[in-house]
């Protein structure tokens, strides 16, 4: 795919996500008030880790594009730093948590949606803006590893980061029901502390095979081997 077509599909990703994070923020849902606000959803998280992986693209293409021709050795060390960046968020964040929220998010959904998204959230959330917070997301992120080849970390470097992430949420949810006593998914008042443990230790499984499978598929791609 050319070069200017690829930006001008970023920069539309990019609006995309800002219009569907405006659109969310101006919901007036009532746990958007209690302890945590929308950070506790992994969903608004994952919405602003594309929102800024995008944004960073976007800029990698600017930056790219005003140094084209340009023999300043220092602008083109900071050009490598921001693509350094860019496949960084990509391998660690945009990718498997991306790809995470879309997968968890149906397959629960499909099984019992009132474990996940009750049906009391559709006279707030609008279908065309669900689908914006739990579909697209999947496309829009296979299309940028289709158009631009990202050079992943080490596996264990990118693997301890995929983990820190998902522990880190854990602690945040769990750290929320310590204050509020309420559970962030309803998905969790069924489960007893044992099996509790059980399901915060699949999740991470999850979310670093996904890490796995974003490496294999952009080595794939881009036949690296070769």
């Amino acid at each position: 795919m050319a070069l200017v077509p690829c930006q001008v599909l970023r920069a539309a990703i990019l609006l995309s996500y800002c219009s569907i994070l405006c659109n969310y923020k101006a919901i007036d849902m009532p746990a958007h008030q209690t302890y945590g606000g929308s950070w506790k959803f992994l969903t608004f998280i994952d919405l602003v880790i594309q929102a800024v992986f995008f944004g960073i693209c976007v800029l990698t293409d600017l930056s790219s594009l005003l140094t084209r021709g340009n023999d300043s050795q220092e602008q083109e060390r900071q050009l490598k730093k921001l693509i350094s960046l860019r496949d960084w968020m990509m391998a660690v964040l945009a990718f498997p948590v991306g790809v995470f929220v879309v997968t968890m998010f149906w397959s629960i959904y499909i099984y019992d949606r009132e474990l996940v998204y009750p049906k009391l959230l559709d006279n707030f959330i609008p279908a065309w803006l669900n689908h914006g917070m739990h579909t697209t997301v999947l496309p829009f992120v296979l299309i940028e590893m289709r158009t631009t080849h990202h050079q992943y970390p080490s596996r264990s470097c990118g693997l301890a980061a995929v983990c820190t992430f998902a522990v880190g949420y854990i602690l945040w949810v769990c750290w929320i029901h310590h204050i509020t006593g309420v559970w962030v998914y309803p998905l969790l008042e069924h489960l007893s502390p044992g099996v509790k443990i059980i399901f915060f230790a699949a999740v991470t499984v999850i979310i670093n095979i996904f890490y796995l499978v974003g490496e294999v598929l952009n080595n794939y791609i881009w036949d690296t081997q070769k």
